[in-house]
């Protein structure tokens, strides 16, 4: 075998056990656990929420972004929030 295959083989090597390894406890205990998607849709049914899917412009979902961002809250919140205002306006 030539050197440079050593060396393309010795890189597959590693890249495939970087692959395989696991994520490191410094970003939390429950970051390897990915979420269960069955869990998070039971979850979301006992508190009421239904999905609901909509197109918008991209500069009124930055603006929402950016809303949510500076009160610290989710998307859902905010996005729920200022519906809520705009139909008891009306």
């Amino acid at each position: 075998m030539k050197r440079t295959d050593l060396e393309k083989n010795k890189g597959l090597k590693i890249a495939g056990n970087m692959k395989r390894a696991a994520i490191p406890d410094r970003f939390g205990k429950d970051a390897a656990v990915p979420l269960d998607k069955r869990e998070q849709r039971k979850r979301d049914q006992e508190l009421g929420l239904v999905p609901f899917a909509v197109k918008l412009p991209m500069d009124l979902v930055k603006q929402l972004q950016a809303r949510a961002e500076a009160e610290t809250k989710s998307m859902n919140d905010v996005t729920a929030e200022l519906l809520q205002k705009a139909l008891t306006k009306k």
